[in-house]
């Protein structure tokens, strides 16, 4: 990147973003370290196994029936990590897709997104005088620094007018151009089903209180608001704005159906037999396991997170 930037200048940030977690060498996602876990740098809703499994899958097999069961049923995970959910998702045909993979062309069923859009290649902008600029990484002394760029315009700055409600000097925002394209091309891929994304995120109201932007590292379970410091070393992350997912969804042809906290989620899901098939075991050892499982799922993830689901009705229009 130091290369880069000495030879073309400054580079948008989406381009340090995604250089710093999916180069193919060096990228913090591409280079065979787990970062999962209590030895990695966070954990996920998904080492909370099997409830939080057994949870989702639920939800999913509540779907496959509203479908009508169709013979043909691929649940497709982006971002599978460590593939947690396989065993879970068992039942039916699984997929997983990593970000730059591709998605199985004209499928029917559900995509899952457990913390998958929050690691996508966002632009950076801090407001100016009145208008907002794009913010560029440069090098500064071997060390990446922030570089204010240019004015923003075209479908960049829609997105910010319609979406950031910030007017203050200074403040900064981000426009989560790769989500954008990643529901584009899940919109072309699923002819029918849904999309549940499970991720931490905020509305345009809430935006208010995150004048500074929402961009953060991760390292060894340490939160680090200086997302240029060590690129491939860290994880990097933006808060999604689910308004603009659900209405950039709609516009593909995904219908929203729901924006709720995943704890809601999860109690509707047990609710039908108060949990007792996820929490029923073969010993008391592994029952009191569960039950901490469920505790940590509802009441920590599950206030943290938000569900957004969509529905696919119909599949897109065919090549003629």
């Amino acid at each position: 990147m130091r290369a880069l930037i000495r030879r073309a200048g400054p580079i948008r940030f989406s381009q340090f973003m995604e250089l710093a977690l999916y180069h193919p060498d060096y990228g913090y996602y591409r280079r065979g370290r787990d970062p999962f876990g209590r030895a990695g740098d966070y954990f996920t809703a998904e080492q909370i196994q099997p409830v939080y499994g057994l949870l989702i899958a639920r939800i999913i097999r509540r779907r496959y029936q509203e479908l009508g069961r169709p013979a043909e049923f691929t649940v497709v995970e982006l971002g599978a990590g460590r593939a947690e959910m396989a065993e879970a998702f068992s039942a039916w045909s699984y997929v997983a897709v990593e970000a730059g993979g591709m998605l199985p062309p004209r499928f029917t069923g559900v995509v899952f997104a457990n913390e998958f859009f929050d690691a996508l290649p966002v632009e950076a902008v801090v407001r100016r005088a009145g208008r907002w600029r794009l913010l560029r990484v440069g090098c500064k002394d071997e060390r990446f620094v922030w570089v204010e760029g240019e004015a923003v315009e075209g479908s960049l700055g829609g997105y910010l007018e319609r979406y950031v409600p910030l007017e203050e000097e200074g403040a900064r925002a981000e426009v989560p151009v790769e989500a954008l394209r990643w529901l584009e091309k899940i919109a072309s891929s699923l002819q029918q089903g849904f999309v549940l994304t499970v991720d931490y995120g905020y509305t345009p109201a809430e935006c208010l209180r995150l004048p500074a932007g929402t961009l953060m590292s991760y390292r060894r379970h340490l939160a680090d608001p200086d997302v240029l410091a060590d690129p491939g070393e860290r994880d990097i992350t933006a808060l999604v704005p689910f308004a603009a997912l659900a209405e950039h969804g709609a516009g593909c042809g995904l219908q929203l159906v729901r924006l709720e906290r995943l704890g809601r989620v999860l109690l509707e899901a047990g609710e039908q037999d108060e949990f007792a098939g996820v929490l029923a075991a073969g010993t008391e050892a592994e029952r009191r396991r569960r039950r901490l499982q469920l505790k940590t799922i509802l009441f920590d993830f599950g206030e943290s997170f938000r569900v957004l689901e969509q529905r696919r009705a119909t599949g897109p229009a065919r090549d003629a």
